[in-house]
């Protein structure tokens, strides 16, 4: 057997407790850690110290990485909330959004900016929903209406983004029909795997084996849950799609499977999320920063003045569709919507990486992206907070609305 070093992965390990550790110890520095995870993968990696590598056991952790983010992310949607109003709204708001980011891929590629302008509009599509549930909930604003928008609004976007990028990028793929017939395909055994799961209910021999191993030493949800994941994850390889598409998917299965009580516990998804928080999803972020190639971004002048205009186009392509909401929840509260839907990272990262693969992205855009994302998750939800935390909302208003301290009028 060959020898594998493992210092790598003693090194991003080592990141990867360091970073969240300093900064509890540093509240006032309001930086999520997944911002200092990729910065300091950027350091320790070729581009700046040279002190580590992407060997093979770091592209496996990362691609588990990643696909636990996805997981996560599949996870994170919230179906009871994508109906009526809410998803009319949210499903304007993301074609208002694609053609916006289109656009503006265009007019960069007639510039001689970029070289792949339906990437780039796919990539300025999406938001970062796990960034902007915790901001929402953070100031009491999620389960308002204005929270509720935001939220369906970043489904939406989590969701047509890996469709959109798995339908054009997938890299087997020789035609958008082709690849849409494999979608389909693909959908159609996701649905069947959810149904067959969800007959395990009706089972009374399986599901109170599920219950008493449950939370033993067997951990038998959590280890169905990665089974599931793998293998969506190899089932859409096979198919020629990308990976993410899968873990999404796999995501939303368990979603919607864990609609009925019975089929899980309340550890569960605690569980998944400490898996993958606190063992896989640094692995990638950090690895990821390794992987940046900073030296052509700072290389170049053209390079590194498209972070600005990336970051202005995310605001543009996530943030003018908010413009929705203002009749629902007021000007105020829809711009803080704009600026936690132009918010995003993990997404860029994962379609940066994806388009440099397939060599329509240079390293230099990849990299500008990839900071104007970090700017975004530092910069973005700072603002919302701050425009939110100005907001007098009270208890019993669901709305959101402002309250200026006066009785209304007696009509």
């Amino acid at each position: 057997m060959p020898e594998i070093s493992l210092t790598g992965l003693l090194i991003v390990a080592a990141i990867a407790f360091v970073v969240p550790l300093g900064l509890s110890l540093v509240p006032a520095l309001r930086i999520p850690s997944v911002v200092i995870e990729i910065a300091v993968g950027i350091v320790i990696g070729p581009a700046v110290l040279g002190l580590a590598e992407v060997d093979v056991p770091l592209q496996v952790m990362a691609l588990l990485g990643l696909a636990f983010l996805l997981l996560l992310a599949g996870l994170e949607i919230d179906l009871d909330r994508l109906r009526g109003a809410r998803l009319r709204s949210a499903a304007i708001g993301f074609v208002v959004s694609v053609a916006i980011a289109l656009g503006i891929g265009l007019g960069l590629y007639a510039a001689g900016l970029i070289e792949a302008p339906l990437l780039v509009a796919i990539i300025l599509s999406s938001t970062s929903l796990g960034i902007v549930i915790p901001v929402l909930t953070d100031t009491g604003q999620a389960n308002t209406t204005l929270g509720q928008l935001v939220i369906a609004g970043s489904s939406i976007a989590d969701f047509g983004a890996v469709i959109l990028l798995s339908l054009f990028f997938s890299g087997d793929s020789s035609s958008v029909g082709a690849t849409l017939l494999l979608i389909g395909a693909f959908v159609v055994l996701v649905i069947a795997t959810g149904v067959a799961l969800a007959e395990v209910e009706h089972s009374s021999r399986l599901s109170s084996a599920l219950v008493r191993l449950q939370d033993t030493s067997a951990q038998i949800r959590v280890r169905g849950a990665l089974l599931l994941l793998i293998g969506l994850v190899v089932v859409a390889q096979l198919l020629g799609l990308e990976v993410i598409l899968g873990a999404f998917f796999a995501g939303a299965v368990l979603k919607l499977l864990d609609r009925d009580e019975m089929m899980t516990h309340t550890g569960f998804h605690t569980k998944l999320q400490a898996v993958g928080f606190g063992v896989f999803i640094p692995f990638f972020f950090v690895t990821s920063g390794m992987q940046l190639d900073v030296r052509a971004l700072l290389g170049g002048g053209a390079a590194l003045a498209l972070v600005p205009v990336f970051l202005l186009a995310l605001l543009l392509a996530r943030g003018l569709p908010a413009a929705l909401y203002g009749p629902m929840v007021g000007n105020r509260s829809s711009l803080a919507a704009a600026l936690l839907q132009a918010t995003s990272l993990p997404f860029i990262v994962a379609a940066t990486g994806i388009g440099m693969d397939l060599g329509i992205l240079s390293p230099a855009d990849g990299a500008a992206m990839v900071v104007a994302g970090l700017l975004s998750v530092v910069l973005f939800p700072l603002g919302a907070l701050t425009i939110l935390r100005g907001k007098s909302v009270a208890p019993d208003d669901p709305d959101g609305h402002e309250h200026t301290g006066r009785e209304p009028e007696a009509t």
